[in-house]
């Protein structure tokens, strides 16, 4: 199992910076978080799990690697849309885990050269494939990516998260941003800890 990896510098760093996130830091301590180091496979897994628990997109994550045995753009693409449908999703979802597939074998997206590309440009590539908005590129750039920086404003537990943490009602877009730009450049790790406070 690969997990995201961070450390001492990152820790002490965001304690430096917020007194706060530095208490939540200690009563927590070291977060795993597992990451899908490739890309296609991780991109596949999100679309799975949109809008459904984790328990339910684990059940249908199996039944499509059953079926599929190696979750592929080729596997994918020889598979008929009925059958992906059948382990457990909509015509929709599974529409969308044939287009990604079909991207990656037109070159439309070339997944092993993602880690080439900046956070933004991975952004916009992955968000042109229908099915996949800024959410789940951000996500694929902390557990694929393991980009050191990402703090998504529309991740509504890293919201909560937030909200908890410093007593607010709401979080308006320009004082997330004075957030986020504090805990940078190790946003992805302040997610972390976000993540684990919005679930307290």
């Amino acid at each position: 199992m690969h997990i995201f990896e961070y450390g001492q510098r990152e820790i002490e760093y965001l304690k430096s910076r917020d007194k706060k996130l530095a208490a939540a830091i200690d009563r927590i301590g070291m977060i795993e978080r597992e990451v899908i180091s490739d890309p296609f496979t991780a991109l596949i897994s999100s679309i799975v799990g949109q809008q459904i628990s984790s328990k339910a997109a684990d059940t249908v994550w199996n039944r499509l690697e059953a079926l599929l045995e190696t979750i592929t753009p080729e596997s994918i693409v020889k598979t008929e849309i009925s059958e992906i449908q059948a382990c457990g999703m909509s015509a929709r979802k599974a529409g969308y885990i044939k287009g990604a597939a079909e991207a990656a074998m037109s070159g439309q997206v070339d997944f092993a050269a993602l880690y080439t590309l900046s956070d933004e440009e991975i952004i916009k590539k992955l968000s042109s494939l229908h099915g996949v908005g800024v959410w789940t590129a951000e996500m694929l750039l902390i557990f694929s990516l393991c980009r050191p920086d990402v703090v998504s404003f529309r991740d509504l537990a890293i919201c909560r998260g937030m909200m908890n943490l410093y007593g607010l009602k709401e979080l308006p877009r320009e004082k997330f941003e004075r957030y986020r730009r504090r805990y940078s450049p190790y946003g992805s790790v302040a997610s972390l800890y976000l993540w684990a406070i919005s679930a307290e």
